[in-house]
């Protein structure tokens, strides 16, 4: 029997990239997965075809994480396709948006931003918290620009992320009582379409040559870490964020 057999996980964000390697791994350890995707259905349909190739269960749901409605309405598809629980939450809706220093935001940009990463993790948790059980778990996305302030451009970007690392030690005191255990983690440079469109390839070298490893992270790296967050074997683990950049930034 595969770890996760009989739970239910909603990934967020979960169509392509570390979404997608995260879905995929739940449904390798048994799980019923609910991917949720925001404007590219086929991507989201790509992910749900790895999903069952690897064993597992699962539904793709469209909705906007920035809006209580639309997360609400994942919510109930979850109930609607596999029952009365939710066992773990995984937050990986996020993004930069844009490369902007302080001269170059105005407001609007600044709260779309904070929305995007910081609200949608909100809503989720406060949609599926009281679905939960004694046992359950949620893991948020922050990131390494949340401990180091990001690269340039990121102004808004960290500062939304390391709200998300706050968010996650609050929610951990919050819920533990309740025996929900709640995690982050802060990725650092990981080969993904984020980097493809926000980072320059010759930036992606010279910090993938700063990072004791060598190289840029993973998506299924980024992956099997949260699910082994998630796991009975992380059972006393709460309240942290989690490094994951291969030794380029020690917290």
């Amino acid at each position: 029997m595969t770890k996760f057999s009989g739970k239910v996980v909603i990934v967020t964000g979960g169509s392509r990239d570390i979404g997608r390697a995260t879905s995929v791994a739940f449904g390798r350890q048994g799980a019923s997965v609910v991917i949720n995707y925001n404007s590219n259905e086929d991507a989201a349909k790509e992910t749900l075809a790895e999903v069952e190739a690897a064993g597992g269960k699962g539904i793709i749901v469209k909705g906007d994480m920035t809006q209580k409605a639309d997360v609400d309405a994942v919510v109930a598809a979850s109930l609607d396709a596999f029952g009365p629980v939710i066992h773990h939450l995984v937050n990986v809706v996020g993004g930069l948006v844009a490369r902007k220093g302080l001269d170059e935001m105005d407001t609007e940009f600044f709260e779309n931003v904070m929305s995007l990463n910081v609200t949608s993790a909100f809503l989720a948790a406060q949609a599926v918290v009281p679905h939960m059980t004694e046992g359950s778990s949620i893991v948020n996305y922050a990131s390494l620009a949340g401990r180091d302030g990001g690269g340039p451009g990121a102004i808004a970007y960290a500062t939304s992320k390391g709200a998300v690392m706050t968010l996650t030690r609050a929610l951990a005191k919050d819920l533990g009582p309740k025996g929900i255990r709640v995690n982050s983690l802060c990725p650092g440079m990981i080969a993904t379409s984020f980097h493809d469109t926000f980072t320059k390839d010759e930036v992606r070298a010279n910090v993938a040559n700063a990072t004791p490893l060598k190289r840029q992270g993973r998506a299924e790296e980024t992956a099997d870490a949260t699910v082994y967050l998630a796991s009975d074997e992380a059972s006393f683990i709460t309240g942290t964020n989690v490094d994951i950049n291969g030794g380029l930034f020690f917290s």
